[in-house]
C-alpha cells in the first residue's frame, strides 16, 4: 500500500507540472514587468495574423520599455504605444479577427481605433469580464501565469497633454521559444 500511495503522489506531481512543460513555447510570450514575469499563451487558432505580428514585434524588441499608458482598475491595462499617448503604434494595421472568445479576466486583446480594421501594436489585458467587447476586438491570448503582476500596475490614463504620471513600463517582451533556446531575436 505505501508503494501505491507513493506512485499516486508521483503521478499527481507529474500531472500538476505537465501544463508548463507541455506549453507551446513558440506561441508563448514572457512579458517581464517591474513586479515580475507574466506568461501569455497566444492563440493562433483565433487570430493567426495578430499572433504572427505580435511575435514579429516582440522579436524586434519593439515593446521593450513601452509604457502602460491606460490602466483602469476593474477593466484593463493597455500598452503597445511607444509614444505613451495612446495614439502611436508600429505603423502597420491589421484587420479584425473576430472570434467567440470572451473578454474576461486575463484575456489579451488588440486595441484599435474607430475602425474594426485599425489594430496595430497596442494591446490590453483584461482585469474583469466585459461582454460589450466580445467580437468587436481581436482576442489573441490569455495570461496563464503572473496575473498578480498585471494587477500591480500603476493605475491611470493619459492626461490632456497625453502623458500618464510615471506609468509602469514593459521591461521586456519575448517569445518563450527564443528565451528557452537562447535566441535573441532580431534587433531593430
Amino acid at each position: 500500500m505505501p508503494r501505491l500511495i507513493a506512485l499516486v503522489l508521483l503521478l499527481a506531481g507529474l500531472v500538476l507540472s505537465a501544463p508548463a512543460a507541455a506549453r507551446d513555447l513558440e506561441n508563448t510570450l514572457y512579458l517581464d514587468l517591474p513586479d515580475g514575469r507574466v506568461v501569455i499563451e497566444m492563440r493562433p487558432d483565433l487570430a493567426p495574423r495578430h499572433v504572427a505580428r505580435i511575435k514579429e514585434l516582440a522579436r524586434q524588441g519593439f515593446y521593450d520599455g513601452v509604457p502602460f499608458h491606460r490602466v483602469i482598475e476593474g477593466f484593463m491595462a493597455q500598452t503597445g504605444d511607444p509614444t505613451g499617448t495612446g495614439e502611436g503604434g508600429s505603423g502597420r494595421t491589421l484587420p479584425l479577427e473576430a472570434s467567440e472568445a470572451k473578454h474576461e479576466r486575463g484575456v489579451v486583446s488588440m486595441a484599435r481605433g474607430r475602425s474594426p480594421n485599425s489594430a496595430d501594436s497596442q494591446f490590453f489585458i483584461m482585469y474583469a469580464r466585459r461582454p460589450g467587447l466580445d467580437r468587436l476586438y481581436t482576442v489573441w491570448g490569455r495570461v496563464v501565469e503572473g496575473m498578480e503582476h498585471v494587477d500591480a500596475l500603476k493605475k491611470g490614463e493619459p492626461a490632456t497633454d497625453g502623458r500618464v504620471e510615471a506609468p509602469d513600463r514593459i521591461v521586456r517582451l519575448r517569445v518563450a521559444a527564443d528565451v528557452e533556446t537562447g535566441r535573441t531575436g532580431t534587433v531593430r
